[in-house]
């Protein structure tokens, strides 16, 4: 009995000091058991909120392939590209090169595209005729620094 009257005095001794406690649950135990389970330690109604680790977030972004995407017709843009390529997976980011001087567009560019879809990307769209041109769709070469 004595453990217990201890144990919840150190814990509303914590609320009282930090305001909050964050109480890390896996995800096998289900919100209301969670819930049920910090309303029995004080009465205190608790707030449960799902986070996710950065590293889970980072694995995402480790997914991507650059494509190479060149012959583009001057006058499309980021939009209509990305529209395009999302018939055959996740496009996450469309780069149009533009000249420095005069701001123009180049006529070629890069797509970020998830790894799983890029070979059928190169596939289908390779050859494909997008706003009157000839596309050509290639994987993208990494960038040599001198």
């Amino acid at each position: 009995m004595k453990s217990s009257n201890v144990t919840r005095y150190v814990l509303i001794a914590i609320i009282a000091v930090a305001g909050f406690v964050a109480v890390p649950f896996f995800p096998m135990v289900s919100s209301a058991i969670a819930f049920a389970a910090g309303a029995v330690i004080c009465g205190i109604a608790l707030l449960f909120v799902k986070t996710t680790n950065s590293t889970e977030e980072s694995v995402e972004t480790n997914d991507l392939t650059t494509l190479y995407i060149g012959n583009l017709n001057y006058k499309v843009n980021e939009n209509a590209i990305k529209a395009y390529f999302e018939q055959y997976g996740y496009v996450d980011s469309v780069r149009l090169m533009k000249d420095r001087k005069t701001g123009r567009r180049k006529g070629f560019g890069f797509v970020e595209v998830e790894a799983d879809a890029a070979d059928k990307m190169i596939t289908k769209l390779n050859d494909s005729v997008f706003e009157e041109r000839t596309l050509r769709v290639r994987l993208a070469k990494e960038k040599v620094e001198d």
